[in-house]
């Protein structure tokens, strides 16, 4: 039977019992015997356990380990955020930086002659 996530559990409480699940303390729990009994609905067809979001390390189907996996995965980054300046990049561009002002440094050294 399924925990499930919701950004709000208490919404989601609200329609699985306006669908006829039963909900709360005092409902047998068969498999999710860890699900919090404000956060246990039994359906006819099993057993729903609903987690807020601050509420996810408490789930025991899914790790937070697992989740991070998916939702913290490294994205594209668009053009219109530059965001950082890859290494070698930096590094081109840091060298021609310096060689910019060693140009000038012996540049105003030979007009000075």
């Amino acid at each position: 039977m399924p925990e499930q996530i919701s950004k709000y559990p208490e919404v989601t409480i609200q329609v699985l019992k306006a669908g006829g699940a039963r909900y709360g303390a005092g409902i047998e729990k068969q498999i999710l015997k860890k699900c919090p009994s404000d956060r246990f609905c039994a359906l006819p067809g099993g057993e729903v356990c609903v987690y807020g979001i601050d509420q996810i390390p408490q789930m025991t189907q899914i790790s937070v380990a697992e989740l991070a996996r998916v939702v913290c995965q490294p994205s594209r980054r668009s053009g219109a955020d530059p965001g950082g300046v890859p290494w070698p990049e930096a590094s081109t561009l840091g060298l021609t930086f310096v060689l910019g002002l060693a140009v000038g440094a012996v540049s105003l050294r030979l007009r000075k002659r």
